[in-house]
């Protein structure tokens, strides 16, 4: 399960909730205990623990038990496939977005070059 990639819509829903999106928000600043993480939130654990869970199957974030404490890190590699789909993504808006801003310019420019014309027939 490690090797597969998952799929992006599954990390983006992990990361659509705030309380999973505060929770990778502490996690960005290092690894951190059940705990700890849970301490912010007025939540019952149980209710803490179903978002941990979504946040494991999407492998935005990794836990490991040692004696009594579960600890959970980020794992950078998906959270690194979301950045770049997002990079695409924007490239792609922005490249169309200057298109259309280069359209409209030279739409403009037609326009001022009819309208001065018909200024020196007036």
């Amino acid at each position: 399960m490690a090797n597969r990639q998952t799929p992006l819509p599954d990390v983006f829903y992990a990361l659509g909730d705030p309380t999973r999106l505060a929770i990778v928000g502490a996690l960005g600043r290092g690894p951190a205990s059940v705990s700890a993480l849970a301490a912010p939130f007025a939540m019952a654990l149980p209710s803490f623990m179903k978002h941990l869970s979504v946040l494991e199957r999407s492998q935005v974030i990794r836990s490991r038990k040692v004696g009594r404490v579960r600890t959970c890190e980020l794992v950078p590699k998906t959270l690194t496939q979301a950045h770049s789909w997002l990079a695409e993504q924007r490239a792609l808006w922005e490249a169309r977005s200057d298109r259309m801003a280069s359209f409209v310019e030279q739409l403009h420019q037609e326009d001022l070059s009819h309208e001065q014309p018909a200024r020196r027939h007036a």
